[in-house]
Protein backbone atom coordinates (compact mmCIF):
# COMPACT_ATOMS: atom_id res chain seq x y z
CA UNK A 1 0.00 0.00 0.00
CA UNK A 2 2.94 2.51 0.90
CA UNK A 3 4.13 1.98 -2.84
CA UNK A 4 0.93 2.82 -4.51
CA UNK A 5 0.26 5.71 -2.02
CA UNK A 6 4.33 7.10 -2.87
CA UNK A 7 3.89 6.25 -6.45
CA UNK A 8 0.40 8.29 -6.52
CA UNK A 9 2.07 11.26 -4.24
CA UNK A 10 5.26 11.60 -6.55
CA UNK A 11 2.69 11.17 -9.88
CA UNK A 12 0.71 14.12 -8.23
CA UNK A 13 4.84 16.11 -7.48
CA UNK A 14 5.57 16.13 -10.87
CA UNK A 15 2.60 17.26 -12.49
CA UNK A 16 2.81 20.63 -10.02
CA UNK A 17 6.00 20.98 -10.13
CA UNK A 18 5.98 20.60 -14.05
CA UNK A 19 3.13 22.57 -13.98
CA UNK A 20 4.94 25.70 -12.14
CA UNK A 21 8.42 25.53 -12.44
CA UNK A 22 9.57 27.96 -15.31
CA UNK A 23 10.86 26.10 -18.23
CA UNK A 24 8.88 22.92 -17.38
CA UNK A 25 5.83 21.47 -19.44
CA UNK A 26 3.32 18.88 -19.18
CA UNK A 27 0.67 17.77 -20.88
CA UNK A 28 -1.52 16.88 -18.03
CA UNK A 29 -1.60 14.13 -15.00
CA UNK A 30 -1.28 11.10 -17.48
CA UNK A 31 1.60 12.53 -18.79
CA UNK A 32 3.06 12.93 -15.02
CA UNK A 33 2.39 9.26 -14.58
CA UNK A 34 4.39 8.39 -17.46
CA UNK A 35 7.22 10.62 -16.43
CA UNK A 36 7.43 9.03 -12.67
CA UNK A 37 7.82 5.60 -14.67
CA UNK A 38 10.15 6.82 -17.19
CA UNK A 39 12.26 8.22 -14.36
CA UNK A 40 11.96 5.30 -12.22
CA UNK A 41 13.05 2.90 -15.18
CA UNK A 42 16.10 5.70 -15.98
CA UNK A 43 17.32 6.02 -12.57
CA UNK A 44 17.10 2.30 -11.72
CA UNK A 45 19.05 1.23 -15.09
CA UNK A 46 21.28 4.47 -16.35
CA UNK A 47 22.16 6.06 -13.22
CA UNK A 48 24.00 3.62 -11.91
CA UNK A 49 26.15 3.47 -14.97
CA UNK A 50 26.54 6.90 -15.29
CA UNK A 51 27.38 7.31 -11.26
CA UNK A 52 30.44 4.93 -12.44
CA UNK A 53 31.34 6.48 -15.46
CA UNK A 54 31.07 10.08 -13.65
CA UNK A 55 33.21 8.99 -10.41
CA UNK A 56 36.18 10.51 -10.84
CA UNK A 57 34.52 13.81 -12.06
CA UNK A 58 32.40 13.34 -9.05
CA UNK A 59 35.33 13.07 -6.33
CA UNK A 60 36.75 16.23 -8.02
CA UNK A 61 33.36 18.31 -7.36
CA UNK A 62 33.01 16.85 -4.13
CA UNK A 63 29.64 15.19 -5.49
CA UNK A 64 28.15 18.16 -7.40
CA UNK A 65 28.03 15.98 -10.36
CA UNK A 66 25.41 14.02 -8.93
CA UNK A 67 22.99 17.06 -9.64
CA UNK A 68 24.46 16.73 -13.58
CA UNK A 69 23.50 13.44 -13.55
CA UNK A 70 20.12 13.73 -12.27
CA UNK A 71 19.66 16.69 -14.36
CA UNK A 72 20.55 14.73 -17.45
CA UNK A 73 18.09 12.12 -16.85
CA UNK A 74 15.26 14.17 -16.59
CA UNK A 75 16.51 15.27 -20.12
CA UNK A 76 16.48 11.97 -21.55
CA UNK A 77 13.05 11.75 -19.63
CA UNK A 78 11.91 14.34 -21.76
CA UNK A 79 13.03 13.34 -24.49
CA UNK A 80 11.02 10.09 -24.45
CA UNK A 81 8.18 11.13 -23.80
CA UNK A 82 6.29 13.83 -26.06
CA UNK A 83 3.80 15.02 -23.46
CA UNK A 84 6.78 15.93 -20.65
CA UNK A 85 9.57 19.41 -21.92
CA UNK A 86 11.80 21.06 -20.63
CA UNK A 87 13.36 23.85 -21.96
CA UNK A 88 17.00 23.31 -21.38
CA UNK A 89 19.56 22.34 -18.97
CA UNK A 90 19.22 25.30 -16.24
CA UNK A 91 15.43 23.61 -16.34
CA UNK A 92 16.01 20.15 -15.84
CA UNK A 93 18.55 21.10 -12.91
CA UNK A 94 15.66 22.95 -11.15
CA UNK A 95 13.53 20.34 -11.77
CA UNK A 96 15.33 17.77 -10.43
CA UNK A 97 16.49 19.54 -7.27
CA UNK A 98 13.02 20.26 -6.62
CA UNK A 99 11.79 16.70 -7.25
CA UNK A 100 14.55 14.95 -5.37
CA UNK A 101 14.04 17.33 -2.12
CA UNK A 102 9.99 16.90 -2.40
CA UNK A 103 9.91 13.53 -2.87
CA UNK A 104 12.62 12.95 0.19
CA UNK A 105 10.35 14.67 2.12
CA UNK A 106 7.20 12.99 0.83
CA UNK A 107 9.36 9.16 1.87
CA UNK A 108 10.35 10.32 5.26
CA UNK A 109 6.08 11.06 6.13
CA UNK A 110 5.14 8.68 4.58
CA UNK A 111 7.39 6.12 6.00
Amino acid sequence: MGFILKFILTAIITYVLATYLPGSHIGGFSDAILLVLVLAVLNAVLKPILKILGFPITILTLGLFLLVINALIVLLAAWILPGFKVDGFLSALLFSIVLSVVTAIVDMVVD
